[in-house]
């Protein structure tokens, strides 16, 4: 009996999008950049969103709301980062916001700050107490917390060492954070 011969075509642009959505939550634009550069054509890609979209595979909004959450509860990152994450992912400005404010109903930002803080300072116990906490202090900006949020947390944390954070000025750095 003779074999028959699969002839295997190249998966569509809706087809590589259903797999990539398949290991990972995507957001629009970066799931459309991805298959412009595997070389689809745009009209397909755009087929292929349009169609994801109206199935509710592709979904900014609730995109936005979940890889938020994902960021400050599991990553330990502040609001600054997670908005930064969510722009370089092409989420608009609007659902970026609205994400980020969903997210944070349910996930305590300072409680996120708090663990990091701790989790930092227990790592660093070699140091002087006071250059540790403006380490920690410069570190948790850098994760994204905002700056007035870091300060309060880390004088209701440590409150001995306050004196460390003068010259810290929470009002000037947010400023450059946001």
């Amino acid at each position: 009996m003779a074999r028959k011969e699969v002839q295997e075509s190249a998966p569509t642009a809706y087809q590589r999008a259903l797999l990539r959505l398949a290991r990972r939550d995507h957001s629009e634009n970066e799931l459309r950049r991805a298959l412009l550069r595997l070389g689809y054509p745009e009209k397909e890609v755009e087929g292929a969103v349009r169609r994801l979209r109206a199935e509710r595979y592709l979904d900014d909004a609730a995109f936005a709301a979940r890889f938020a959450r994902s960021r400050l509860a599991d990553r330990g990152q502040g609001r600054h980062s997670v908005r930064h994450g969510l722009r370089q992912r092409g989420v608009a400005p609007a659902l970026v916001e609205r994400g980020l404010q969903e997210a944070l109903t349910e996930v305590s930002e300072a409680g996120t700050l708090d663990a990091v803080a701790r989790r930092y300072w227990r790592q660093r116990a070699r140091e002087e107490p006071e250059r540790r906490l403006r380490g920690l202090w410069l570190f948790l900006v850098r994760r994204g917390f905002p700056a007035g949020l870091v300060h309060e947390r880390l004088r209701a944390l440590w409150p001995r060492f306050r004196d460390a954070l003068a010259g810290l000025d929470p009002v000037t750095i947010e400023d450059e954070g946001a």
